[in-house]
């Protein structure tokens, strides 16, 4: 019986247009080869200048380029990418122990990157990625495909982390990058972006997963109790200390300990955060013995730490030992795609908790959820659509329900920072700490809010 000849598999390329920058000759034949073999047309360059030229002469789907090109950096190319209109997607090869450089690479606009040896299949796969987010249509915001991912579950214990947008996966592909390995990871973003289920992902997906996750707002507590929050104290180490008292550190034992806001670290206290992080070591309050910090730190901000270490107001040794591995999580108003998805997924969340029917959107609804400028971000969606929800249990959510919610949760927002100055005579750092938010935040709700001098002005 003759046997009939075996198909060839589709190529994937469908003839997308490629430019390889890498000055090793080797490495990039390699590349322009295996690209090609699936159907992409890869034109290649071997410095910099030349990459620049061939973007001015013509038009690519995808860069991949090598970080260190003689005569200039990869840091240019994904410049000149960005720069066109539209830009062109980045993907950054760098060599083992540069990653922190692919990092900023990614913060400049690169799209996501590779360790060399370049692996072909992760190679694959981030190119079909990147060039099927640009070719394919998205999907209405109302109607999501089927079977599309928009979320990611980092493991047991660890909420979804929602979302199918570029920059949300470039950053959880660092997140998987990093997790696995010992290093302090600092997490950048504003306030209600996530940073919290980022790092809880980090824990979930390290060898540490089995220990505990501790968690502390360094904004929350008054500076004469955060020293010894972080670190305990012993018996009689200051009045009412009857017993020995465990802190954060020690809690955090074979864990992961989450220093949230760690921008407001007061700077008697940034020496002995620097320590532990140099030496794995802390004493507690009252005792000069060292005790061994068995945690992994992982550090998170909505602050200019650089911009604090010229002002004086971070050490900058110790900013340097924060940022290792900066991991920017995107605004949710530059996002607007992943609205949707989230308002789903988060009133799923709040018909489970409140025993209430799930509540639906309308298209027009969500279409009002996706043009608002979100502020407060995930944290701020969340809580306009408890609102909806509460208000209209089980029913579909109209863009007249969204407004009414939207405004409802304004008013309330005023309304809380109105008592809480109010509380404590004008005083925005106790008003702040009552409020669990920090002194910053504080201060820009009272400018969004126009109530500066309420009720009599002080700092």
């Amino acid at each position: 019986m003759r046997k009939e000849p075996a198909k060839a598999a589709p190529a994937r390329g469908n003839g997308a247009r490629l430019l390889v920058v890498e000055d090793r000759e080797s490495l990039r034949r390699m590349l322009e080869r295996a690209l090609g073999g699936e159907g992409y047309r890869v034109d290649v360059a071997a410095d910099e200048a030349a990459a620049v030229a061939a973007l001015g002469a013509g038009r690519y789907d995808l860069v991949l380029t090598d970080l260190m090109l003689p005569g200039g950096s990869g840091m240019a190319v994904v410049a000149a990418c960005r720069a066109l209109a539209p830009p062109v997607p980045v993907v950054v090869m760098t060599a083992y122990g540069t990653v922190a450089t692919a990092v900023e690479a990614m913060k400049l606009g690169a799209a996501d990157f590779l360790e060399k040896p370049v692996e072909l299949d992760d190679l694959f796969a981030i190119v079909a990625s990147l060039l099927g987010e640009r070719s394919a249509e998205p999907p209405p915001a109302t109607e999501p495909s089927e079977g599309e991912p928009h979320a990611f579950v980092a493991g047991p214990g660890c909420p979804p982390i929602v979302g199918s947008h570029r920059r949300l996966h470039s950053a959880l592909r660092l997140l998987r990058r990093v997790a696995p390995t010992e290093t302090t990871v600092l997490l950048l973003g504003e306030s209600g972006t996530g940073k919290e289920l980022f790092a809880r992902a980090l824990h979930a997906l390290s060898p540490r997963k089995n220990g505990p996750f501790v968690a502390i707002n360094c904004a929350a507590i008054p500076e004469s109790l955060l020293e010894n929050e972080l670190f305990g104290h012993e018996r009689g180490a200051f009045t009412g200390a009857h017993r020995r008292e465990p802190g954060r550190f020690e809690r955090a034992r074979g864990g992961t300990l989450l220093l949230d806001e760690i921008g407001e670290l007061p700077l008697q206290v940034q020496g002995k955060i620097l320590r532990v992080l140099e030496e794995r070591t802390y004493e507690r309050v009252g005792s000069g013995e060292p005790q061994r910090a068995d945690v992994r730190l992982v550090a998170a901000t909505n602050r200019d730490l650089q911009a604090m270490v010229e002002a004086g107001e971070l050490r900058s040794d110790l900013y340097f030992r924060l940022s290792v591995f900066p991991l920017e999580l995107p605004p949710l108003r530059e996002r607007p795609s992943d609205v949707m998805p989230l308002a789903r997924h988060l009133l799923a969340r709040l018909a489970e908790r409140h025993g209430l029917a799930p509540s639906e959107l309308t298209p027009a609804a969500g279409e009002l959820l996706a043009a608002q400028p979100w502020p407060g971000n995930v944290r701020q969606l969340a809580n306009v659509l408890e609102r909806a929800a509460i208000l209209r249990p089980g029913g579909r959510l109209g863009a007249s329900d969204v407004e009414e919610a939207l405004s409802g949760a304004e008013q309330g927002d005023r309304r809380q920072l109105e008592e809480a100055l109010e509380r404590f005579d004008g005083d925005k750092r106790r008003a702040a700490e009552e409020l669990g938010i920090s002194y910053r935040t504080l201060l820009r709700r009272v400018r969004q809010y126009d109530l500066e001098g309420f009720p009599r002005y002080r700092r």
